[in-house]
């Protein structure tokens, strides 16, 4: 199936590692170009690496995306090298396992602000898009209980709701934007696998829940988050994509 992808253009936010890189590969496999950026210019400069044998134009930088102004500016300078932004997708996030004042203010500032100071920063660009898509990145952490009260669960919750109202109000200007709720991802390097090497009781029990008897992959959620972007999907706005393997058990009306 051919995505209509070829040519178009991604700004993706703390997208040098997990599935934020995985979408990369996924995205320029389709012959999209690409600007990612990170908190470490090294990590940016191995993504970048890792993804020079697609042929497309790839562009990233170190932003510390607490920093209003420097996370707005290269978003701006990221659409202006790339020639535009078709489509537009914040990957960062944090989870501080600590249910206090400091621990919500953390994830807060580096989760959901930027998401909001991203999408504004973007809009410019998406509005000239003729394929405009904003795709944003939640958690089976907000739709079910998850390990107790927290920012992150909560504020994941937020993301769904938040995007919903984004597609509402820009769908009339042909802006679609969309949620994808991943649940446990199995990555290495990445929480899971250092959750399986540190704390082997508990991510066998998680396992256990698991109808499929796995985690997912991050190729798997890129590819999902791919196709939900692209113009094939261009009826598409104000969805929730839960990508799951069943972990959760809601029934979903």
């Amino acid at each position: 199936m051919d995505l209509g992808l070829k040519g178009k253009k991604a700004i993706l936010v703390g997208a040098s590692h997990g599935i934020g890189l995985a979408t990369a590969h996924a995205l320029a496999a389709e012959g999209v170009d690409i600007a990612l950026c990170s908190r470490s210019q090294g990590s940016v400069d191995a993504a970048l690496a890792a993804l020079g044998g697609y042929g497309v134009k790839l562009t990233g930088a170190s932003v510390d995306v607490t920093d209003a102004a420097a996370h707005s500016a290269w978003i701006a300078a990221a659409a202006e090298e790339l020639g535009g932004c078709d489509i537009f997708i914040p990957f960062t996030s944090a989870n501080t396992g600590v249910d206090d004042e400091a621990g919500w203010r953390t994830v807060f500032d580096t989760d959901t602000l930027p998401l909001m100071r991203g999408v504004q920063a973007a809009l410019p660009y998406l509005q000239k898009s003729d394929a405009g898509s904003i795709v944003t990145i939640s958690s089976t952490a907000a739709v079910e209980e998850f390990i107790g009260p927290g920012a992150y669960n909560a504020l994941k919750a937020a993301t769904i709701n938040y995007t919903a109202a984004l597609a509402q109000k820009f769908a009339p200007e042909g802006i679609r934007v969309n949620c994808i709720t991943p649940g446990p991802i199995e990555m290495e390097g990445r929480a899971w696998d250092q959750i399986k090497q540190g704390m082997p009781e508990f991510y066998d029990g998680m396992l256990k829940q698991i109808p499929f008897g796995r985690m997912g992959t991050g190729e798997e959620v890129a590819k999902a988050i791919v196709f939900v972007a692209s113009p094939v999907c261009r009826y598409m706005t104000g969805a929730n994509l839960v990508i799951d393997g069943g972990f959760t058990k809601r029934v979903q009306f």
